[in-house]
């Protein structure tokens, strides 16, 4: 995933400190104002028990004075104490990463080159070195669909993958690394898709990676009926409903869907979407504010996942 279709080469950064309540409200409101592809935000505890952070990545210059007004009735003139600040066009990720903590999930390592020391022997280590694209596996989304696949895999083992919207390819490579199979993974944006293929190459992965450039299941390796028992995809509610008739065309008859990039509202949408195309939820995740879904064809039974702590809205 794109880690929420970010805003391509963004220009400036918004950041603004507040309470918890503000954060969520003000995250929320940005989202839903701003055009997804064009705007990115995210809300975070600074630290335990400590004040949150709101951060906003703009594609183009800002009106400054016109989000303060929209601040403020959030955060009456705490709105003009927030700072804009102008992002050179450099490894923007990567600069972030430096104060974040790897992931975990089940024996899935996510970490960026600083964090190797960490690794436990028992690990299965996924090193990333964000570039200039969203998909660092520190976003609830992204984590939420890792949970899901390891729980996944203790039922059964998937054979053909496919990850739609893979941004720097942490799903693809997790499936990868642990299936031992080729994976196919597309994004729309070519340089996601380049990003993906230098993390591949550094996991020594590549030789395993499909990577496409296109939307949805454009390209011939992913527009395969009936062939992928796993597939993943991590993107906005809107292009997940409107994708529920070709993911659920190319899955299998036993196969497997694992959604996210959704806030908890956008769950019953997204789920109606796939029930008239004859799918239904078997298990789901909340996880920092966001849902991840797991479906299968016919009913099931759902069984909530909650882990709490953070609270993101970058679009997708």
């Amino acid at each position: 995933m794109l880690e929420g279709l970010h805003p391509n080469r963004p220009t400036h950064l918004f950041r603004i400190t507040t309470d918890e309540r503000s954060a969520r409200a003000m995250t929320d409101m940005i989202g839903e104002i701003f055009d997804p592809a064009e705007t990115a935000v995210a809300s975070f505890e600074t630290e335990d028990g400590g004040p949150w952070m709101l951060e906003a990545y703009f594609a183009h210059p800002p009106d400054e004075a016109a989000i303060r007004s929209l601040l403020r009735p959030f955060v009456g003139a705490e709105a003009d104490k927030g700072v804009f600040l102008p992002i050179e066009q450099k490894d923007w990720v990567k600069a972030s990463l430096e104060g974040l903590k790897p992931v975990r999930a089940g024996r899935i390592f996510v970490h960026g080159s600083h964090d190797r020391e960490q690794r436990r022997p028992s690990d299965l280590p996924i090193e990333i070195e964000a570039g200039l694209a969203f998909g660092t596996g520190h976003h609830g989304t992204t984590k939420g669909c890792l949970l899901a696949f390891v729980d996944e895999l203790k039922m059964r083992t998937p054979r053909h993958v496919l990850d739609v919207g893979t941004g720097t390819g942490i799903l693809a490579f997790a499936a990868a690394k642990i299936l031992k199979r080729p994976v196919v993974a597309g994004d729309i944006d070519p340089e996601a898709v380049r990003v993906a293929r230098e993390n591949a190459r550094l996991n020594g992965i590549g030789a395993w990676m499909k990577l496409y450039v296109g939307p949805g299941i454009r390209h011939a390796d992913a527009n395969r009926p009936g062939h992928f028992d796993l597939v993943f995809a991590n993107i906005l509610a809107k292009p997940l409903r409107m994708l529920s008739p070709a993911l659920a065309r190319v899955a299998s008859s036993d196969g497997t869907i694992i959604l996210s990039g959704l806030l908890y509202r956008d769950v019953p949408g997204v789920l109606s979407a796939y029930a008239y195309q004859g799918w239904h939820l078997q298990r789901r995740y909340d996880l920092e504010g966001w849902a991840a879904l797991v479906l299968k064809r016919g009913s099931a039974r759902p069984q909530p996942r909650s882990l709490q702590g953070y609270s993101a809205r970058m679009p997708g």
